[in-house]
């Protein structure tokens, strides 16, 4: 059956303005990229607000230039970002600061389960038409059914961690389906992930390095003493974000928690630690991902939280995810059976346009005649 991106007309024309993300007007049904948000922030255990997260991107997206630097025009497979799922919009649950504030372990789990189940589903149904899928959370914890959807439609493939932490805690605070715990609980209830690699790690505690050390051979730990010593230019990081894609698999899923970033360009993430990639490194990581010639099959951007001075984590979350997108879009591009979008989203510097994005009372155009 051929895929949505070889039976559908690809979007070859500048954009009118839209109410979509980054100011795009396709529908869902015109879309490629389905981007389904998932705020829900039930398991944080530091800092709140990442639930807040994908309306704060959704308004940050409008800013964004359509055409990228390293992965050209992703927008003209068409993204369409949809509503919450209707049955984690019931289990929004955030927890709040102060004393006696906080819900029962049982109940956690409880809306940790439901919150999971429709965000499952949400994702299955949108796999199941040929769309590809990425979530936006909401706390990390958001990535176990996004990734357990994903081995419903592959029968194996490895999970590209980019992370402060590696995640590998058991039950941590006593909640099963805590956002420490992710990446442990899809190592032992998603047998398809035969490879989790873990990059820019910088802040784990004993029980999760000797799990990951018990578990070497589906486990490749890339910690961030390498990004620092990696960080004298940008041939040396090239270097080692080869070696990283090395170890991942033929198919790919991208778990990008915005916290595996430099701090300085999420202040406001739940649980920041100094260190980590540069906005810069992490686009380099992606674009060798897309060039080894694996194949991105679905991601999450979690943890981003509006800042309660300005956009200026909102900015990055959503550029970080038009990266994750045109990363995605260029892994997947056959062009002996795509050449149109082989042609339209290759790296700009191949291009002949300078198309910009201005703002001009709320609207912004891609068209240098406009700008």
């Amino acid at each position: 059956m051929p895929s949505f991106a070889e039976s559908r007309p690809l979007h070859l024309e500048d954009p009118p303005d839209g109410p979509g993300i980054f100011g795009l007007p396709y529908g869902p049904g015109e879309s490629l990229f389905h981007v389904i948000p998932a705020p829900f922030e039930a398991t944080t255990s530091y800092g709140r607000g990442t639930a807040r997260g994908p309306a704060a991107i959704l308004e940050a997206s409008e800013q964004i230039d359509l055409l990228d630097l390293d992965f050209g025009r992703p927008w003209v497979a068409g993204i369409h970002m949809l509503p919450p799922p209707p049955g984690l919009e019931a289990c929004r649950l955030v927890r709040e600061e102060g004393p006696g504030s906080e819900p029962g372990e049982t109940e956690v789990d409880r809306l940790c389960r439901r919150a999971n189940a429709a965000l499952r589903h949400a994702v299955s149904h949108a796999l199941r038409q040929g769309r590809i899928v990425g979530v936006l959370g909401g706390d990390h914890s958001m990535a176990l059914p996004a990734i357990q959807a994903h081995a419903e439609a592959f029968t194996s493939f490895g999970v590209l961690q980019i992370d402060a932490h590696m995640d590998l805690r058991k039950a941590y605070q006593g909640f099963h389906f805590s956002h420490a715990s992710v990446m442990r609980n899809v190592l032992e209830s998603v047998p398809a992930v035969t490879k989790l690699v873990q990059v820019a790690v910088r802040d784990f505690c004993e029980e999760e390095q000797a799990f990951a050390r018990a578990a070497t051979s589906r486990v490749a730990v890339f910690p961030d003493t390498l990004v620092r010593d990696a960080n004298h230019g940008r041939r040396e990081f090239t270097a080692l974000a080869r070696q990283i894609v090395d170890e991942l698999p033929r198919h790919v899923y991208v778990s990008f928690d915005i916290d595996g970033l430099d701090p300085r360009l999420c202040p406001s993430t739940g649980t920041p630690v100094p260190g980590g990639l540069s906005f810069h490194q992490a686009s380099e990581l992606l674009r060798c991902l897309a060039a080894s010639g694996r194949r991105i099959i679905g991601f999450d951007l979690c943890e981003v939280a509006p800042g309660k001075d300005g956009p200026w984590d909102a900015n990055v979350g959503a550029r970080v995810l038009y990266k994750l997108i045109g990363a995605t879009l260029l892994s997947r591009l056959d062009a002996r059976r795509s050449p149109s979008l082989s042609e339209s989203a290759r790296r700009p510097e191949t291009q002949t346009s300078t198309r910009r994005r201005v703002r001009a009372v709320g609207k912004r155009s891609t068209s240098p005649d406009r700008g």
